[in-house]
Formats: structure tokens, sequence, C-alpha cells
């Protein structure tokens, strides 16, 4: 299945500028040389292709194990959009990396559904409890990708 996941009406988000650009640079820095948990949680530097600008764009993300990959979360900090970065890998799925404790993977990015996404997302939920917050604060479905290797 394709990624489908509409926008939202209403949210709260983390508007972006100048200081959430810095503190991105500074969470992938850390995430690049890191081999475990960085601030509290699993992070990993996702590179996709711009949907419309064609260049490599880079964000630090959150991650959870999963049988076939990792998980990573759309949430946006409970924005009523999706991220940016969950565009670029709708458009691109097979053509993203990962860099994770100093080494880069390529991956494919699959969007989670139906039964399957709420068993993750229940996972993910129970052991990284503010994105239970983030459901609560957005009217969109907050999308689940895995990323398996390529």
């Amino acid at each position: 299945m394709s990624f489908t996941h509409p926008q939202g009406t209403y949210g709260a988000g983390i508007r972006p500028g100048r200081f959430v650009r810095c503190v991105n640079k500074l969470a992938a820095g850390r995430a690049r040389r890191a081999r475990g948990s960085t601030m509290g949680m699993n992070l990993l530097v996702l590179t996709a292709v711009g949907r419309t600008s064609g260049e490599p764009r880079s964000t630090p993300l959150a991650w959870f194990p999963d049988d076939d990959g990792w998980l990573v979360i759309a949430s946006a900090g409970a924005a009523a959009s999706n991220p940016a970065w969950y565009r670029n890998v709708a458009a691109h799925p097979d053509e993203v990396t990962i860099e994770l404790g100093g080494e880069t993977i390529p991956v494919s990015a699959t969007e989670l559904h139906g039964e399957e996404r709420t068993v993750a997302w229940e996972r993910i939920k129970s052991s990284a409890k503010q994105f239970a917050g983030y459901e609560r604060k957005t009217d969109r479905q907050i999308p689940v990708i895995r990323l398996t290797r390529r």
C-alpha cells in the first residue's frame, strides 16, 4: 500500500525556523555518531530526495526497533500537516538512506496501514509516551513508516 495519510484540520506542531534548524543540526550530528540512545531516544538521520528540488534532504528522527528494520513516526510535533520529510519519502520511497552509528544504510520506506499500523503504534506509544500526547493534539492520523534495508 502507498503513502496515503491526509492532512489534519488542527494540531499543535513546532514552528519551523532558525532555532529548529539549529536543534536539528545538533541532533543529526549526535545521531550520526551515537551507537546507543541520544537525548533519551534512539536517533537516526534520514535522508530523502526532495520531491520538488531533487536535492538530498536530511532530518534527525527517533526510531523504534522492528523485526524487519526500523520504524519512524511522521509526527511533526502533532502538527496538522505531515512533515516535509514524509512527503519527500512518499515521493521517492526507494531513494532513502539512514545514518546510524557511523554507518550509512540504503533503505526502502513503506507506510504501515490497518492492523499492522495499530500494533506498531501501540508498541511505540508504550515505549515513548510523548507520542500518545501528540495523538491527542491533532486530528491527523500520525503515519508510521517502516524502513527496511535495501
